[in-house]
């Protein structure tokens, strides 16, 4: 095996114990891609690096990151989600697992409406973890349902996770975004349906809303309150998605508009002022520093990678996977799974992805059908122990009643369903395909 390929080896190696040192990501990145390119190949390998770096922060579609990040932490700080959660819960009150069904839709809503998946978990648990404990419902149970129902805005547009899919692989974020409805509202109904069947199977552990605390409100005044509440951030989701879907504007634009009406349904609520306007905007620099940081510092890493041979080594080792293609495409879907538990999406993203890409281009895959698989994939890495996001999220904000253990013993429900759903747009392509040939993307 030549040196530089050795040294490929090396550098993927030096990452992750320098990741598992406690280092930060980027951090990680650049001191890898750095060296080992240096030991390879000197200062010559790296006359690219300006134009690569410069190719990042100037890309047009990436400026629609900030603006979705502004979106979602200012309908989170706007308490919109905390009205949703409040009228849907007692619509939905007289099922068993009413609540439960109430926090999958508030999670789809709120998953479309911003894409921030750290904002919605927080927003779920701080406003319901607490009270539907009280009211009965097992803590594993309901632990379980609010990360799930959190990381929906993983996969349903506008997700940040499709934004830098769609730069990676060269994809259109509208044809991303039609080719994702599908598969989330899928993940969404499986959730539904686990719910139901549970609160059937063990009604104790989902109780519904006695009768006598539902007749407080007419269903005069709860038909009201449900078009007053919901109606508003429907709206914003139609205008957002339907103009990046319907190709009425590009994502940045988009993305502009629905900032700009997350600030006018605070400002209709009575709910924007200096002090959370303030808050927002210190939120959203902070995330997306940290999301370019590690964008920017990936340069240097993928450059060396590639220089020393990486991409060479990745094809090699796909070559001896057995099945052919569709052995290739299980394979890369149990590494993202795997990595799942160690990394978070965004290193999986830009790390691992791009180094596997072009043996399904020259296989002649379709890049948005990988993309989605890819997608519903890096989903459970936010649920998956030990790791998982939100269940760090989850932890922060729970009563204290509610355990780790009860955490983590909640989700596997749920990544065995999501698990379920990637299955399904393996087996059937069509669940993420059709809606862009539908609409001509």
């Amino acid at each position: 095996m030549p040196v530089t390929e050795l040294l490929a080896l090396g550098m993927i190696g030096a990452f992750f114990v320098l990741l598992l040192g406690g280092i930060p990501v980027a951090i990680c990145l650049a001191v890898t891609g750095f060296v080992f390119g240096y030991l390879g190949f000197g200062t010559a390998l790296f006359g690219l690096l300006p134009a690569r770096i410069f190719g990042v922060v100037t890309n047009y579609t990436l400026l629609a990151l900030p603006l979705f990040i502004f979106m979602g932490i200012m309908l989170e700080k706007s308490r919109i989600a905390e009205e949703l959660l409040d009228v849907i819960g007692l619509a939905m009150g007289g099922l068993r697992g009413g609540m439960a069904l109430a926090i999958v839709l508030v999670g789809v809503l709120m998953g479309a409406a911003s894409g921030v998946v750290g904002a919605t978990v927080v927003t779920l648990g701080l406003i319901c973890l607490g009270p539907i404990v009280n009211r009965g419902y097992d803590r594993a149970v309901a632990s379980g349902i609010i990360c799930a129902s959190g990381t929906l805005g993983q996969i349903i547009p506008p997700s940040l996770v499709l934004i830098l899919l769609a730069d990676i692989m060269g994809e259109s974020v509208g044809t991303l975004f039609a080719a994702a409805l599908i598969p989330g509202l899928v993940l969404a109904g499986l959730f539904v349906t686990y719910i139901l069947a549970l609160g059937l199977v063990m009604p104790k552990r989902l109780p519904a809303i006695p009768r006598s605390e539902r007749r407080q409100i007419s269903g005069r005044e709860l038909a009201l309150k449900l078009v007053k509440v919901v109606l508003p951030p429907l709206a914003l989701i139609f205008l957002v998605l339907g103009s990046i879907i319907g190709g009425v504007a590009a994502p940045t634009e988009a993305a502009s508009m629905g900032a700009l009406g997350s600030l006018l349904l605070a400002l209709l609520a009575g709910r924007l002022d200096y002090a959370t306007l303030r808050d927002v905007v210190r939120s959203s620099f902070v995330t997306s520093a940290m999301v370019f940081l590690i964008l920017i510092f990936a340069q240097p890493f993928g450059l060396a990678f590639r220089g020393l041979g990486g991409e060479r080594l990745v094809q090699d080792a796909f070559a001896l996977v057995p099945g052919g293609f569709d052995g290739q495409v299980l394979f890369l879907m149990l590494l993202v799974f795997v990595l799942g538990f160690f990394l978070e999406w965004i290193e999986i993203s830009y790390i691992a992805l791009p180094l596997f890409l072009p043996v399904f281009i020259q296989a002649g895959a379709d890049m948005a059908w990988i993309a989605i698989l890819v997608a519903v994939n890096l989903q459970t890495s936010f649920l998956t122990p030990p790791f998982g996001w939100a269940l760090f999220f989850l932890k922060g904000v729970a009563p204290p009643e509610v355990r780790t253990a009860d955490i983590y013993r909640g989700v596997l429900p749920f990544i065995a369903l999501q698990l379920v759903g990637l299955a399904l747009v393996y087996l059937f392509p069509e669940t993420a395909l059709w809606l862009p040939a539908a609409i001509g993307w």
